[in-house]
């Protein structure tokens, strides 16, 4: 999917229709300043590419499906290291009652347990906590560790990957969101926590992209 880079006299001829059409090419020519032999060659690179469509007798006017098709694949590109938030942790051997006051602090569904090195030990989501709570354990002496899920069971995501990507694992696996991890050189199945992605992330990179407000 290829996004077509546009030359400055098209990006002009596409902000005029958008501003006027349906319009004709004579119209569109006399506003630049040009002939409409000079103009035709655009025209006919714009409305084949699907920017603008074409009617006899009425004129240009621009493809609002094609802009929208575009921003989307801008969307399927985006790399999740430019969006990735600060992981919210706690210490593998913090205790279960420990989590659950983080977990409603923080305001989120799904906790990340790390080691002291900082590298990712497992998972723990608001499931696991209500859970554990359920039973008649005392939750101040319960680890973090007995409940969490492990690897290899922990879908991960690396900030190269995309925000498409992303979304898919969710969807697949179910879960609401994934651990941006980066793996440790020369330990394998080591990976250090660098972030996470959720689907409220993707929802609002989306809505970001399709109102032209990404950088």
């Amino acid at each position: 999917m290829v996004i077509i880079k546009l030359s400055k006299r098209q990006d002009e001829i596409l902000q005029i229709v958008k501003k006027n059409g349906p319009i004709t090419g004579k119209d569109i020519a006399e506003k630049l300043s040009l002939t409409r032999a000079a103009l035709r060659p655009d025209l006919a690179i714009l409305t084949m590419s699907g920017n603008l469509d074409a009617r006899p007798r009425v004129g240009y006017f621009f493809n609002e499906s094609y802009e929208t098709k575009q921003q989307a694949k801008r969307f399927i590109h985006q790399k999740v290291a430019d969006y990735k938030a600060h992981p919210i942790v706690v210490g593998k051997s913090a205790s279960v009652y420990d989590a659950i006051v983080q977990l409603f602090l923080e305001d989120v569904g799904t906790l990340y347990a790390v080691d002291t090195n900082g590298h990712l030990a497992g998972v723990v989501s608001r499931k696991d906590l209500l859970r554990a709570s359920l039973g008649n354990q005392n939750l101040s002496e319960l680890p973090v560790s007995v409940i969490m899920t492990r690897m290899p069971n922990i879908i991960t995501i690396n900030p190269d990957e995309t925000l498409l990507e992303a979304a898919k694992k969710m969807i697949h696996n179910h879960i609401d969101s994934l651990p941006v991890v980066k793996e440790v050189a020369e330990q394998k199945s080591t990976y250090l926590l660098v972030g996470r992605i959720t689907k409220t992330t993707i929802t609002r990179a989306y809505l970001e992209i399709m109102e032209n407000k990404s950088t």
